[in-house]
C-alpha cells in the first residue's frame, strides 16, 4: 500500500459520530489496499468539471449552488440564489453528481447533489465528478469521507499558501481498484454493517477500532470535566475569599504582612477602624495637594449588599478607600514617537487579564510629551482597570497589579479608557485586585455601562460606586497569601490534567495509525 494513511482533525467534522464514520471507513479501504489493486479516482470517473463563474443574485435562469448553500450535508434549494447561464449544458447539476470544495477552509469536502432543480448550475470553487455507470457512488462516498481521502488531500494541499485542489490532482488520488460486485459488497459493509464471511475479520477490526476510540472519547470527557471542575474550584476559592471563608482571622498570619506599611495594627483593629484611617489619610492627601474634594458617594443600602461578611469586616464604596483614581491622558497620536523610547503609553490592547503586555502594538512618547502627560505615568502597585469592551460578552473590567517588573526598563503612562487605581498604606493592592475578579461585585457596573450598540463604556462614578467588603489589614494579606496558594495548587493539578489529555491524544494517534494502516 502506497497510502500513506494518518487521522487527520478537520475543523468541519468535529462530532463524534461522523469522526467515527470516517474511521470506519478507513478500516475498510485499507483493508481493501491490501487485498486489491491499487488504482486512481479518474479510472471510476466519467468527467470533472469547475464551477460556473459569476455573481450571485435575487433573480435569473438558474440557481446557482455555492460552497456556502451546502449545510450539514443538505441544501435547501428553496434559499439559493440565482445566476444568468447561457452555456447551461456545461454547468447543469443532475442527481448523483458529487460535489467537492476546492479551496478555503473545506478543501476536498464533497456532497452528493440530490432532488436538484432543472435549472441548478454550480459555482466556481466546486468542481463536479460524474462517476461511470458502473460504479457505485456510496462506494465513492465511502472513499471521499475517510481519512484515505484526507491524507491525500492534506499531502496535495501542502505547501499551498491558500489550501486549494484541482480536478487534475483529484484524479490521481489513489484508492482500490474493485469491480462492482466488490464495491456492492463494501457499500452493505458501510451501511449496515453487514459483513459476509469473507470479511469476518475486516468487521472485528472495525469494531475493535469504534471501541478503542469510544473509550478515548470516555477518558477525554472525563478529563474535560475535571478540568471544568477545577475553574468551578477557583471560583468558588475566590468567592471564599472574598467573603472571610479562607482564612479565621489575620492575626493569625502578622508575618504574612510585612510588605504593608502599617505592620504593627493592633490584632484586635475592626474594619470600621482601619476604614477611618484611610479616610483620615485621604483628607489629609486633598489637603496637603490642595485637590477638589470629592463629591460624597451614596450611603449603602441593604438591598445592595450581595452577601453576608465577618463581623469585624465592613461594606464601603471603592471611592472611600481609593486615595486617587486616574484616568487615562489624551495622547495625540500625531505626538507618537517615531522610534522607541523609556516613555510606553499603556492602552487597552496592553492590559490582559492578570497581565500587563507591553510588547502588543507598543506606543512611545519622548520626553518632552511625557512632562505634559506627568500626571498619568503609572506608580508601582497601580491598579490597572480596562473600561471599555464588548457589551455583550462583558470583556471588560480586566484588573491588574502592577509590579516591580513592569516598570524596571520602561516609564509607563496611561491612555483613555484605561484606568487606575491607587491606595494607601492601609491597603493591601493585591487584596483589592482579587476583589475586583469577584463578578457578583462588579456586576453592577456592566448595567451602568454606556456607549452605542454593543460597545460599552464605564465611567469612573461608577468605579467608585463598586462595594468592597473591607477586611483588617491583616487579615487582607493572610487572604492574599493563603488565595495564592491555593490557586497555585489548581494550577498544578490542571497542569497535572492536561499533561493526561496530551497523553491521551497522543495515544488515539498511535492507535488509529496503526488500525489506519492495516
Amino acid at each position: 500500500m502506497s497510502v500513506d494513511i494518518k487521522y487527520v482533525p478537520l475543523s468541519f467534522i468535529n462530532s463524534n459520530d461522523e469522526i467515527l464514520k470516517q474511521i470506519k471507513n478507513t478500516v475498510i479501504f485499507s483493508f481493501l489496499y491490501n487485498q486489491y489493486e491499487e488504482t486512481t479516482l479518474d479510472h471510476y470517473l466519467e468527467s470533472t468539471q469547475y464551477g460556473f463563474t459569476t455573481s450571485a443574485s435575487t433573480v435569473g435562469s438558474h440557481r446557482l449552488l455555492r460552497i456556502t448553500d451546502i449545510n450539514s450535508g443538505s441544501v435547501n434549494w428553496n434559499t439559493v440564489p440565482y445566476c444568468d447561464c447561457e452555456v447551461e449544458d456545461k454547468y447543469l447539476l443532475k442527481d448523483e453528481d458529487i460535489l467537492v470544495a476546492r479551496t478555503g477552509g473545506t478543501t476536498g469536502k464533497s456532497f452528493i447533489v440530490s432532488q436538484v432543480p432543472s435549472n441548478a448550475i454550480f459555482a466556481s470553487y466546486l468542481i463536479r465528478l460524474r462517476l461511470k455507470k458502473d460504479i457505485n457512488i456510496d462506494f465513492i462516498n465511502g472513499f471521499l469521507n475517510s481519512y484515505t481521502f484526507w491524507s491525500q488531500i492534506v499531502e496535495l494541499k501542502s505547501g499551498s499558501a491558500m489550501p486549494n485542489v484541482n480536478a487534475e490532482k483529484l484524479k490521481t488520488l489513489k484508492l482500490p481498484k474493485c469491480d462492482l460486485a466488490t464495491q456492492n459488497k463494501i457499500v452493505s459493509c458501510f451501511k449496515n454493517d453487514n459483513y459476509q464471511e469473507e470479511y469476518i475479520e475486516l468487521y472485528e477490526k472495525v469494531k475493535a477500532t469504534e471501541t478503542i476510540f469510544n473509550k478515548n472519547n470516555q477518558i477525554a470527557d472525563e478529563l474535560n470535566n475535571q478540568l471544568s471542575l477545577v475553574k468551578k474550584l477557583r471560583q468558588q476559592l475566590l468567592q471564599d475569599a472574598v467573603q472571610g471563608k479562607l482564612v479565621k482571622n489575620g492575626s493569625q498570619n502578622v508575618g504574612e504582612v510585612q510588605n504593608l506599611a502599617d505592620v504593627n495594627a493592633p490584632a484586635t483593629e475592626t474594619a470600621h477602624d482601619l476604614l477611618k484611617k484611610i479616610k483620615t489619610e485621604k483628607a489629609q492627601l486633598i489637603k496637603d495637594k490642595k485637590l477638589k474634594k470629592e463629591k460624597e458617594l451614596p450611603p449603602i443600602k441593604a438591598e445592595e449588599i450581595p452577601f453576608e461578611i465577618p463581623e469585624d469586616w465592613v461594606w464601603c464604596r471603592l471611592g472611600e478607600i481609593c486615595i486617587e483614581l486616574l484616568g487615562g491622558f489624551a495622547f495625540d497620536s500625531t505626538r507618537y514617537s517615531k522610534i522607541e523610547t523609556s516613555n510606553q503609553v499603556i492602552r487597552l490592547g496592553n492590559v490582559k487579564p492578570n497581565q500587563l503586555v507591553l510588547e502588543t502594538s507598543p506606543v512611545f512618547i519622548d520626553d518632552n510629551y511625557s512632562i505634559e502627560a506627568i500626571k498619568s505615568k503609572l506608580l508601582l502597585n497601580d491598579i490597572l482597570i480596562t473600561m471599555t469592551g464588548t457589551r455583550a460578552k462583558k470583556d471588560y473590567l480586566f484588573t491588574l497589579c502592577l509590579k516591580q517588573s513592569d516598570l524596571l526598563t520602561k516609564n509607563l503612562f496611561l491612555n483613555q479608557r484605561v484606568g487606575c487605581f491607587r491606595f494607601g498604606r492601609y491597603i493591601s493592592n493585591d487584596f483589592i485586585n482579587l476583589l475586583l475578579k469577584d463578578r457578583r461585585l462588579i456586576e453592577p457596573v456592566f448595567e451602568s455601562s454606556t456607549g452605542a450598540a454593543n460597545q460599552a463604556n464605564i465611567g469612573i462614578g461608577s468605579l467608585k460606586d463598586i462595594l468592597i467588603p473591607l477586611p483588617p489589614l491583616q487579615t487582607q494579606a493572610a487572604i492574599v497569601s493563603k488565595l495564592e496558594q491555593l490557586m497555585n495548587d489548581c494550577t498544578a493539578l490542571e497542569a497535572s490534567i492536561q499533561a493526561s489529555v496530551k497523553q491521551n491524544e497522543q495515544l488515539l494517534q498511535q492507535v488509529l495509525r496503526e488500525a489506519l494502516q492495516g
